[in-house]
């Protein structure tokens, strides 16, 4: 709708819902409308849902269903070029159906056909293998667009500018000058309702190894040739596929596991014993000149005491600092704040105000909701809106390729196999905490970070804790 409303979609553009259910044109039009309506106005609105068709099938690769639908589009197109766009929001194991049908009954006879595929792609390695196959078969990696909305976040497509577009983040992004970097992830709620799903899968599955290690690969990598343009989503992800190449399995000694109090209890989850990590933090390594011995922290968790999702880099003290002025330097901090406010700030430190010479720690910040947002009336763009006019316009830069899927999925599956063959427990915490009681002493061994617990960042405010 936001790509509607901002005349980026072609002038003739229909939309077809494909499902199993019975229902009409009008039927799919009131459903969503009160999801819209939300968002625009009304007279948009009504206009957008004119644009929505609907077509049934009695299951996702039924061949007279899809062979109906291309009739529709045909007489839409009236042989004109026109290029189509599919989404599979469908669960994996009818990704072959559904691809074969539409390949052989409904693809563009003169323009594209591409293909958004939602996640999850599989559970560990072999299962990922599966379905690029099931896929593969079908159509080719130019076509297919593995969606991964973290890589839509204005903060994931701001990486590119900052770290290259910057002359000072190149000289201090190494291992000479960085103690660490952290990437965390938390929700304060729990499944609900869901978790039937969620115990299938984990936190590691559902977070670690897809949303956060895309971005630690944005992060970490190196410069490609080209960052915009023809070819440049080829040479990104190439990028942050050495990335991952230079990565070595996680062992468990690596992995601390959580789990919120009353998980179980949720009464689609049939295991009631379920060991099911709701909360994780894993160590990994990137060994290559730029990152060798640099601790890379993820961390993610559900029914913890906030939601957000950042990156954080903790910078080495700075020399000498504590022999000069005579007390303790906190250390520098870059922090990239994905949601639920998109920021970034510098944690800096300058003389404390006043009569004293002492360092106080400060930050440089910018705040987008209100530097860029806040008086033109206008928004920031949902991921999911950035991504699907990426795909019309066929840049690959923000999808994932078939070979990071399965590099990741090595880099994963040995410990996640481990832990649920060796019944491996996790910390229970309680809901509404920052995670398990051990966790932060595991982290500050883990990576060497330093806490400066007189700096407190409340909403743009800093203050001196007592």
């Amino acid at each position: 709708l936001s790509l509607y409303a901002g005349n980026l979609l072609p002038k003739d553009l229909v939309i077809y819902g494909f499902a199993r259910s019975n229902m009409t044109d009008q039927d799919l039009r009131d459903r969503l409308r009160p999801f819209l309506i939300e968002k625009q106005d009304e007279a948009l609105v009504d206009k957008f849902l004119a644009r929505c068709f609907y077509q049934s099938g009695s299951g996702y690769g039924d061949v007279e269903g899809w062979k109906a639908l291309d009739g529709k589009l045909r007489e839409v197109e009236g042989g004109k070029k026109s290029n189509r766009l599919f989404y599979f929001a469908i669960p994996p194991n009818v990704f072959a159906e559904t691809g074969e049908a539409i390949k052989m009954n409904c693809m563009a006879s003169n323009g594209f056909s591409r293909m958004i595929v939602e996640k999850p792609f599989g559970r560990d390695l072999e299962s990922c293998k599966h379905i690029l196959h099931q896929l593969g078969q079908h159509f080719d990696e130019t076509n297919l667009f593995r969606i991964d909305h973290y890589l839509g976040k204005e903060m994931t497509q701001n990486l590119m500018v900052m770290r290259f577009g910057n002359i000072w983040m190149e000289q201090m992004w190494n291992r000479n000058h960085v103690q660490c970097v952290m990437l965390t992830f938390k929700e304060p709620f729990g499944t609900d309702g869901r978790g039937g799903y969620f115990d299938q899968y984990g936190i590691i599955r559902d977070i670690i190894q897809n949303h956060l290690l895309q971005v630690m690969c944005l992060l970490c990598m190196e410069c490609p040739n080209k960052l915009d343009g023809e070819g440049a989503g080829e040479k990104i992800r190439d990028e942050k596929v050495r990335v991952l190449n230079a990565m070595e399995e996680v062992k468990i000694d690596e992995v601390y596991l959580g789990q919120y109090e009353g998980y179980a209890n949720d009464p689609t989850i049939t295991n009631k014993d379920t060991n099911c990590p709701t909360f994780a933090m894993v160590r990994c390594f990137i060994n290559n000149p730029r990152w060798a011995g640099v601790p890379i922290i993820f961390k993610a968790g559900k029914a913890l005491n906030e939601r957000k999702a950042e990156m954080r880099i903790q910078f080495k003290d700075a020399p000498a600092a504590e022999h000069l002025f005579g007390t303790t330097v906190p250390r520098n901090e870059m922090v990239i704040k994905l949601q639920p406010e998109e920021t970034i700030y510098m944690k800096s430190n300058i003389k404390t105000p006043g009569f004293s010479s002492a360092p106080i720690q400060s930050e440089l910040e910018v705040k987008y909701d209100t530097r860029y947002f806040g008086d033109k009336g206008s928004t920031n763009p949902d991921a999911y809106s950035r991504l699907i006019l990426d795909v019309l316009r066929g840049r690959s830069a923000a999808f994932v390729r078939s070979d990071e899927l399965i590099r990741s999925w090595e880099i994963f599956t040995p410990v996640l196999h481990q832990i649920e063959s060796e019944n491996i427990q996790p910390h229970i915490y309680r809901t509404g905490s920052r995670g398990p009681a051990e966790a932060d002493k595991w982290f500050k061994e883990k990576s060497g970070y330093v806490r400066n617990d007189e700096y407190a960042y409340i909403d743009g405010v800093v203050s001196k804790k007592a």
